[in-house]
């Protein structure tokens, strides 16, 4: 069983105030939805969750370990909305990368994520030859192999067809059904069941 607790978290930046006193508790299983106006600090709520960014106040952990920790950071998963990709590597040397900070990946584990988002023979096309869709899957086909128990993703259906996002919407559901957690933003329309929704 994994738990994710975020108590009190208030954010700035510069002068305005993003949010303040945000608190919820995540456990296996459970989706939340990020939601509320461009501005009100989504993307900034998932870095501090993911520990690239600093809350002004307030405390996290994951089953008890604290953000910037070790186990903390081994248990999550970020993808932030931008693609993220060299446009110098093929496909399957960006995913490599991406995935090497979480865990070891073998050839085979490599093409069948790249399989698993369509982008079957697409292996060795370098970033830089393809559509915003296709970068955005190449990123998302990571899913397919982190071992991460806490997923953050900032609008992971975006430049995706809907088949595309059938595909990431069954794999959230087997990661929570398989004990994980998953935060997402998204100003699409979602049939991710069970879905929490917390609004900024």
């Amino acid at each position: 069983m994994s738990k994710l607790i975020v108590s009190d978290l208030t954010c700035q930046r510069g002068y305005n105030e993003l949010f303040s006193n945000i608190s919820f508790e995540l456990n296996s299983g459970e989706i939340l939805k990020i939601s509320g106006a461009n501005g009100s600090g989504k993307t900034s709520l998932l870095k501090i969750l993911a520990g690239l960014n600093s809350a002004e106040s307030g405390k996290l952990s994951i089953n008890n370990n604290k953000v910037g920790s070790y186990d903390y950071q081994s248990d999550i998963f970020y993808l932030g909305h931008l693609p993220a990709l060299s446009p110098e590597l093929h496909c399957k040397e960006n995913l490599d990368y991406l995935t090497q900070l979480s865990i070891s990946s073998s050839n085979q584990a490599l093409d069948d994520a790249l399989t698993n988002v369509g982008l079957k023979n697409f292996e060795y096309e370098c970033a830089a030859n393809l559509s915003a869709g296709q970068k955005r899957r190449v990123v998302l086909s990571a899913l397919f192999i982190t071992q991460a128990k806490v997923w953050l993703l900032d609008e992971p259906f975006t430049a995706l067809d809907a088949d595309g996002i059938n595909v990431i919407e069954t794999q959230i559901t087997k990661h929570c059904d398989d004990g994980g957690i998953c935060v997402l933003t998204t100003h699409q329309k979602s049939n991710l069941h069970g879905l929490r929704t917390l609004t900024l």
